[in-house]
């Protein structure tokens, strides 16, 4: 099978968690493993205590229950560590994009840790493989590996199997390389997201436009100078911290702006 050629280390990873929202619900497990270029594995696997309840349906989906994580300790007592330990990764996973990667995002911000994952190129194997076939981790496993999935819904075997599955998708499409970047090329957005709660989006001329609700593909900036209380609403409102992060930055950005012309 195919090996990714790495010119510095990737990690991969995959996430358990108390739900599907990124700025409410929390990390319950996560594993994350490290491929140094040299071809070595470092792998961090571990359980947390969410400081919440599991919900039911959570923890039917994962079979991690509130008693399984009550006496561990919680995200922001490992945050430092962990950031030291995949700072200047690229990232890898399946599915990362769009569900583990804001929520990583907002269990950092949570913790007073101030990431910033801009020049990390983000491997999604679910973007590969929806790009070619579209199917589910199962199903991308049992079509690439020729194999069945056991204990889905484990944080670590997720993580395994979603390794496995981007090696056999670069067998299985020569044309895709071996390498980190043309990978990165192949899954770039032509208009990227700006905020890892996919909330706003980068024009190709660069201008910054929602990717929500009712002023949906406006530009950010022509909307908070006409209607400023609308910024003042998504600060309150329960948006992620990196989205509130990535808005506020633009306000900056404008007064900076006005200081400048005046």
């Amino acid at each position: 099978m195919s090996q990714l050629s790495l010119n510095r280390p990737i990690v991969f990873f995959d996430l358990e968690t108390t739900g599907t929202n990124p700025a409410t619900d929390r990390i319950i497990e996560l594993s994350l493993v490290k491929i140094l270029p040299e071809g070595r594995r470092d792998t961090w696997t571990q359980r947390l205590n969410p400081g919440m309840p599991i919900p039911a349906e959570s923890s039917a989906v994962h079979g991690i229950f509130d008693a399984d994580v009550q006496d561990l300790q919680g995200f922001r007592q490992i945050a430092k560590e962990l950031w030291a330990w995949m700072k200047n990764c690229d990232l890898g996973g399946y599915n990362v994009a769009r569900f583990d990667l804001p929520l990583l995002v907002e269990e950092f911000l949570r913790s007073d840790v101030p990431v910033d994952f801009a020049n990390c190129r983000v491997i999604d194997a679910q973007k590969i493989f929806f790009k070619m076939e579209q199917r589910t981790l199962s199903a991308a496993y049992q079509f690439y590996c020729g194999k069945t999935m056991e204990n889905a819904h484990c944080a670590e075997a997720d993580t395994l199997a979603s390794i496995e599955v981007l090696e056999a998708q670069i067998d299985h499409y020569p044309e895709l390389g071996h390498e980190v970047e043309g990978l990165y090329e192949f899954l770039k957005e032509e208009e990227p997201f700006v905020d890892y709660a996919q909330r706003l989006k980068r024009k190709s001329n660069g201008v910054v436009v929602f990717n929500f609700g009712k002023y949906i593909g406006k530009s950010v900036e022509e909307i908070f100078t006409k209607e400023p209380s609308y910024y003042d609403w998504m600060m309150k409102a329960d948006f992620s911290l990196h989205t509130k992060q990535k808005i506020s930055e633009i306000i900056n950005q404008m007064k900076l702006g006005k200081l400048r012309q005046a």
